[in-house]
């Protein structure tokens, strides 16, 4: 923890990420991410696989793990969107992946998928997790 008299330490930094990751909501939001086809699912994706929170706490998680650095914004050229499809996704930043990575919290990322892929999908649904992705 930092003072005024003590700038923060690497471990600090290190505890605080540790803690927005592995608040259960959140840590659930980085597995579906993980186990998404693309890697880069949309909002209304997570929500669905996500039917016990709202959309709003979703949105609200999603920011805390984009202001830590795990998870990152990525957003279609604006040439390659089209109006009834996503343009926003949400991915696993690489600093977040090497993060994970060093922390264990990477082991089940094919269980992961094939869950995700075992998932009941509605029309709508598919046709989002088959929009077209951003180049990474």
């Amino acid at each position: 923890m930092s003072t005024p008299d003590r700038p923060p330490s690497d471990l600090d930094s290190v505890r605080e990420r540790l803690n927005v990751v592995t608040q259960e909501t959140r840590f659930s939001l980085v597995q579906d991410i993980l186990g998404h086809p693309s890697g880069l699912p949309t909002l209304k994706e997570l929500d669905y696989v996500n039917p016990s929170r709202s959309r709003t706490t979703i949105r609200q998680h999603l920011r805390k793990l984009v202001d830590a650095g795990v998870v990152e914004e990525v957003s279609l050229p604006e040439d390659r969107r089209r109006n009834d499809l996503p343009y926003k996704f949400y991915g696993i930043s690489d600093a977040g992946r090497r993060f994970l990575e060093e922390h264990k919290l990477l082991r089940a990322e094919e269980t992961l998928q094939t869950v995700y892929e075992r998932v009941e999908k509605t029309d709508e649904i598919e046709r989002y997790e088959n929009a077209p992705r951003p180049e990474r």
